[in-house]
């Protein structure tokens, strides 16, 4: 979405039958899944890494076209950042990922979803993407063990495999404040279930960051690293550590 050990391996190994990857779904945010949005929008505010926004003198109209994005600059050079609707955090990825921040990702009976999401090779098979990226919440105060359940639950969801999570790193996060959390990074290595789109190996990464209030937010990113090129595992590394906080985003005019 920690990794599964093995236990004293057989003579003979019974034959393992894997679940097939549950199909993915992209649903616009403005639209769907905004009770899940705005569950996520609280979390993070009640860890301490929300920033409080002036209340509007009217009630906003209804519109049919999304709330213009705040605009948020890349912290990795040559890199293109993918903000949240108001840009209060963001997080980068390479020139050849797409930014999809209004789509959600789900799948179908998944316990896990992503928001403010970017994809790498969209529609590589069908609707299958090569990789994405996200934002989610998990309801553990322990930012690896936060981690490791969404890596779990992304790897069960979008490969239905098997999974072997590296020991978690270090890392932190800047918060709005210019100030730094303490968050921790964990890389797992995925063996995929069968499937027309099935890959032979893919990685996930992901990093949970929180203060111990119950939850943690967790940025997510995973990809089929067979056909997503040398680069993916480092690519993914940088994605989830590139994830800030903003402290003055700017957004444009309608």
């Amino acid at each position: 979405m920690g990794g599964s050990e093995p236990a004293d391996t057989p003579r003979a190994r019974p034959k393992r039958i894997r679940p097939a990857p549950k199909p993915l779904k992209w649903r616009r945010a403005p639209w769907f899944g905004l009770a899940f949005i705005a569950l996520v929008a609280g979390i993070l505010n009640a860890l301490g890494v929300g920033k409080p926004r002036p209340a509007a003198s009217a009630p906003a109209p209804v519109i049919e076209t999304p709330a213009p994005r705040a605009v948020v600059p890349a912290v990795v050079p040559g890199w293109q950042a993918v903000a949240g609707q108001v840009g209060s955090y963001a997080y980068d990825v390479p020139p050849d990922w797409q930014p999809a921040p209004d789509t959600q990702q789900s799948w179908a009976g998944a316990g896990i979803r992503l928001i403010t999401s970017a994809f790498l090779g969209r529609n590589a098979c069908g609707r299958a993407p090569l990789g994405g990226a996200g934002v989610t919440t998990e309801p553990v105060a322990d930012p690896e063990a936060a981690a490791r359940k969404a890596a779990t639950d992304l790897t069960t969801a979008a490969y239905g495999g098997t999974l072997e999570a590296e020991p978690g790193t270090d890392a932190e996060i800047t918060k709005a404040d210019g100030t730094k959390a303490p968050a921790r990074v964990v890389v797992a290595q995925v063996m995929p279930g069968t499937g027309e789109c099935a890959a032979k190996h893919a990685l996930v990464a992901a990093m949970g960051f929180g203060s111990g209030a119950g939850a943690s937010g967790v940025v997510v990113a995973y990809a089929d690293s067979d056909r997503a090129g040398g680069s993916v595992r480092d690519d993914l590394l940088r994605i989830v550590r590139s994830y800030r906080f903003v402290p003055n985003p700017t957004t444009p005019p309608r």
